[in-house]
């Protein structure tokens, strides 16, 4: 198992400053980190040296908004979708990145009364396929991550995301599981950690209340023993948010602070994420 942590706990783009944190990750016995990728115009050759001399790998984050969103009935829209979220693989590419997780999938946070139609169930697929060929290309795996239903309608159910996988039909295609959105949207957590079987390539590990994991309500024993009995063997990547960025805190809807610092969530969630996989190895 690799363990890593998202770095949209402390900012939304990696700058210099982020380097001392990444450093102290790696102290703590972090195998890598997941990079935010919003900012296409960073150096991330250089991002990808410089973790690369502490001994860091890479995951990638990103997502899509209402006016590049892959599922719009406008072609102009999802043809933007498809171009940024192919220019973001290359970022992924120069900083040495696995794999790019994340809802870009459809808009994040854009409703339309609905579930998904038969049109924009086609037009995601569509657009994935595009996606998916590009990031066989260019060697990084997709994780296309299902959010719960007061974040998007597309893909709620890890079941769905598997079925969109499934139905995209390239090796580079595959799905992420989220602790966070299965606490809310799957009935059995054993059956959703196993719905995408050969097709899940990555997993966040995040609390009910978006902070230190193993400290809230999350099912963790039926989290954990899924992930053990399905043999996955993969990152396990501690996704929390916090106040320190404004913009993130306001999507993700944190208004008030759930732990005492960021590095003692990182090194708390990593010390709970070992122990519980090592309870399962006995």
């Amino acid at each position: 198992m690799k363990y890593g942590m998202n770095l949209l706990l402390w900012s939304g783009e990696v700058t210099d400053a982020m380097f001392p944190v990444c450093e102290q990750l790696k102290a703590a016995g972090f195998d890598g980190v997941e990079l935010p990728m919003f900012n296409l115009d960073l150096d991330y050759a250089a991002i990808g040296k410089q973790l690369d001399s502490m001994g860091l790998s890479r995951t990638a984050v990103t997502i899509r908004n209402e006016g590049d969103n892959p599922i719009s009935p406008d072609k102009s829209v999802r043809d933007l979708g498809i171009s940024l979220t192919k220019k973001t693989l290359d970022a992924c590419a120069a900083a040495g990145v696995e794999t790019l997780v994340g809802p870009y999938h459809s808009a994040i946070g854009v409703f339309s009364g609905a579930g998904p139609t038969s049109d924009e169930w086609k037009w995601g697929v569509d657009s994935m396929q595009q996606v998916a060929e590009h990031a066989g290309k260019v060697g990084v795996k997709l994780g296309v991550e299902a959010l719960n239903r007061f974040e998007c309608y597309f893909l709620n159910t890890h079941a769905d995301s598997t079925r969109f996988a499934r139905e995209v039909d390239h090796p580079a295609c595959g799905i992420m599981y989220d602790t966070f959105h299965s606490n809310i949207e799957e009935k059995n957590i054993k059956d959703a950690v196993k719905a995408g079987g050969d097709k899940l390539f990555h997993i966040h590990i995040s609390e009910n209340d978006r902070s230190t994991p193993g400290e809230g309500a999350i099912r963790w024993a039926d989290n954990f023993d899924a992930i053990a009995e399905c043999g996955y063997d993969g990152w396990l990547v501690i996704e929390a948010f916090g106040l320190s960025l404004p913009e993130i805190a306001a999507a993700t809807k944190i208004w008030r602070k759930m732990f005492s610092d960021e590095m003692s969530l990182a090194t708390n969630g990593l010390k709970f994420m070992r122990g519980e996989i090592e309870k399962r190895k006995a």
